[in-house]
């Protein structure tokens, strides 16, 4: 997978799995990275998926609606990438936490409930359910920051509120995070996710 490495100056710290939103690149979030921790690795992603020349990290059938198949084989792609990373840049598997927006959340919040091992935190920024009707993997000790919009046209309210209940009843330690806003990424949002994080 395209991707960029920036080794962080403390080990001890996560490593940053950047994943951005659709039709954007692995350039996308290195800003939220510098806001949410300076010292961490850096491991930002290119989705493997055009969608009219745009990235994405799976195929969707129409807006909303995802191809579940490929869902779960790009699912099952990037946490073999993240092994596959961990051993050639040298970084700790067991301690990465993900910072996904719109499209790349959904492929974030996929590595949660399908990989119990794949993500030690995750920030996820407008993101949806990735499936439904599944067992979810345990997800006790995992922390997960969700930044919703209450006016989000991609991503209504309760779609927020139903993840987080899924997250929840799987384990997860999580934090639901509203602004008054639609699908677009903040400023004020990303700092809400740097304060938990720290």
């Amino acid at each position: 997978m395209k991707h960029i490495f920036k080794k962080g100056k403390d080990q001890s710290r996560p490593t940053l799995l950047l994943l951005h939103g659709t039709g954007g690149t692995e350039q996308d979030l290195l800003q939220l990275a510098e806001i949410i921790d300076k010292e961490a690795n850096i491991l930002s992603v290119r989705g493997n998926v055009l969608e009219n020349g745009m990235p994405r990290f799976f195929k969707r059938l129409a807006e909303g609606v995802f191809d579940e198949d490929d869902l779960i084989f790009r699912t099952k792609e990037l946490n073999e990438f993240l092994d596959e990373a961990a051993m050639k840049y040298e970084f700790d598997r067991s301690n990465i936490t993900a910072v996904g927006y719109s499209n790349g959340a959904n492929i974030a919040a996929s590595l949660l409930f399908h990989y119990k091992d794949a993500l030690n935190k995750a920030i996820l920024h407008h993101p949806m359910v990735p499936r439904r009707g599944i067992e979810m993997t345990d997800l006790t000790g995992k922390a997960v920051f969700i930044a919703a919009g209450t006016n989000d046209p991609i991503c209504p309210a309760q779609e927020s509120e139903e993840l987080t209940s899924l997250l929840k009843n799987a384990g997860a330690d999580v934090e639901l995070h509203w602004e008054n806003r639609g699908h677009q990424l903040t400023i004020d949002e990303v700092q809400a996710a740097a304060a938990w994080y720290k």
